[in-house]
């Protein structure tokens, strides 16, 4: 193949949320984009958060009053662009003044209500704790506001989709190898490494984004031959889930004598998300994993503030993830800044290197554009930013609440059982018309393989959503493997065993336009 043939005006590196977000913003100004993940979509960092779009009430503490603001005002366009998979989330803030103080508290939350000019969340108030308030008898008071929950890792997927409708070329589990510069043809020459088959590939791009995450700083020193403009921590940070232990509506910011916060989520029904730590990590970002200290810790910080009490058997699920925060020189982990720097350099060649440092996934979106904007001057005929005011798949202009999307599908769906319904208006949106399209009842949905997971679902995922493997589809597309049993992911396993290793193509039944 030729090289001019075979040659994309950008390439990135990444299929985490800034990768994906990149992608399809670049995609949508009519540019050919190419991206790769060395694993599974959000198979890192963006699977591995506290599941929240918010601004960052605890950012106020440190001074980053500009990334507040920014995190707010795109908590507002996510509410707006995608009301399936961001929802508004009521948080309770359990007053200890030895912590801190009254004062400091509700000046911050005056300032959380306030940086951004449009708020469509309730205010922040103060209030009074019940006698049937689920935190011990000595905390009397607290204070309530406002952010949003959202599946991260569907938030990622769902940006690949749009990025692949708008005609990006999304290619998992392939591990870019080397990058060179060809001066005499202003491109890069990218080499690639497909993970399942082991051989190798070339493709030419104008421009390199390095959204790689945590290997950020490896990509340009081991694959690209350069040193990183920036010096790149490593903070893990972890969760536990348990099974839901209160009935107080909403989540909990519980405060630490550390000065750390950590969140009480409600999760999938009928479980609680706790977390997160911080902690400076210096391991493979790959393998990182919870350890027996952040366990205890989470467990005492919630056993210091609620009447039940929780124990580390009552885990059912730990995960965590490595942040890559650009290095301020700060001696807490927590004190760093979460906020984003894009280095773009040409090397005195006219192509392009975009680097991404840090970042959180509230952001991704305004990142992504001013990337963007950044590779813009490269590429004249490119379009103008769009993402502000473009629902992510599975919304649409009419749709402006969860609501909304779950009566367009019992209008056309009124025999889906309830509960399934629900999960698949907060995980597809109206995208899960695609494969209950032409059913009447669930046993046109195909084998059963448990926890209302249907063979429609599963080959909808491995057809139009990169999935793979069980873990692809039981946590990161579905969250399924809370309530599934080991025999019921065997049989999965086993499916999809099938699927890939005996047939040559996914399957052929679902009609996807």
């Amino acid at each position: 193949m030729s090289l001019t043939s075979n040659t994309v005006d950008i390439f990135v590196v990444g299929g985490g949320i800034n990768g994906v977000g990149i992608a399809a913003d670049a995609a949508g100004r009519g540019l050919s984009v190419t991206l790769c993940e060395q694993a599974d979509l959000a198979s890192a960092t963006s699977s591995a958060s506290s599941k929240l779009i918010h601004g960052g009430l605890r950012y106020l503490e440190h001074y980053e009053f500009s990334l507040v603001k920014k995190a707010l005002a795109e908590r507002e366009v996510l509410l707006h662009n995608a009301p399936h998979l961001v929802q508004p989330l009521r948080f309770t803030l359990p007053h200890r003044p030895h912590l801190r103080p009254g004062w400091m508290i509700r000046s911050g939350l005056f300032m959380y209500d306030h940086l951004t000019k449009r708020n469509t969340l309730p205010s922040a108030r103060s209030f009074k704790f019940k006698l049937q308030s689920p935190l011990k008898p000595a905390i009397k008071k607290g204070y309530q506001y406002y952010d949003c929950s959202v599946d991260d890792a569907r938030l990622v997927i769902t940006n690949a989709i749009l990025a692949n409708r708008l005609g990006a070329n999304i290619l998992t589990r392939t591990k870019l190898i080397n990058a060179t510069r060809l001066e005499d043809e202003a491109v890069w020459k990218v080499t690639l490494l497909d993970q399942e088959t082991k051989q190798e590939h070339c493709i030419f791009a104008k421009a390199l984004v390095n959204a790689a995450g945590p290997w950020v700083s490896q990509l340009v020193t081991n694959y690209v031959n350069q040193k990183p403009a920036h010096n790149i921590r490593l903070i893990k940070g972890s969760h536990i889930v348990v099974p839901k232990f209160h009935n107080h509506e909403g989540a909990f910011i519980l405060q630490n004598t550390d000065k750390r916060i950590v969140f009480v989520i409600p999760y999938q029904e009928n479980f609680s998300l706790i977390g997160t730590t911080d902690k400076a990590y210096t391991g493979d970002p790959a393998t990182v994993e919870i350890d027996s200290d952040e366990v205890q810790y989470l467990i005492d910080v919630v056993n210091e503030h609620f009447i039940a009490q929780i124990s580390k058997d009552d885990i059912v699920k730990t995960f965590a993830g490595v942040r890559p925060l650009c290095d301020d020189e700060s001696s807490d982990p927590s004190a760093m800044t979460r906020d984003y720097t894009l280095e773009l350099e040409e090397d005195n060649s006219n192509i392009p290197l975009l680097s991404i440092y840090g970042g959180k996934i509230t952001t991704y979106r305004t990142l992504a554009e001013t990337a963007m904007n950044k590779l813009s001057p490269y590429f004249p005929n490119a379009k103008d930013s769009w993402t502000a005011t473009s629902p992510l798949p599975g919304a649409t202009p009419a749709t402006r609440s969860l609501k909304d999307i779950q009566d367009i599908i019992h209008e056309a769906h009124p025999w889906l059982p309830p509960e399934i319904a629900t999960r698949y208006s907060h995980s597809y949106g109206l995208l899960c018309l695609i494969f209950l399209g032409g059913r009447s009842s669930t046993d046109d949905m195909g084998r059963h393989f448990g926890a209302n997971l249907y063979q429609c679902e599963v080959d909808y995922l491995i057809k139009k959503e990169w999935a793979k493997t069980v873990e692809d589809i039981l946590w990161r597309r579905t969250k399924l493997s809370l309530v599934m049993n080991s025999s019921q992911t065997q049989a999965l396993e086993n499916y999809l065993s099938h699927t890939f290793h005996e047939s040559s193509t996914p399957p052929q039944d679902l009609q996807i336009a």
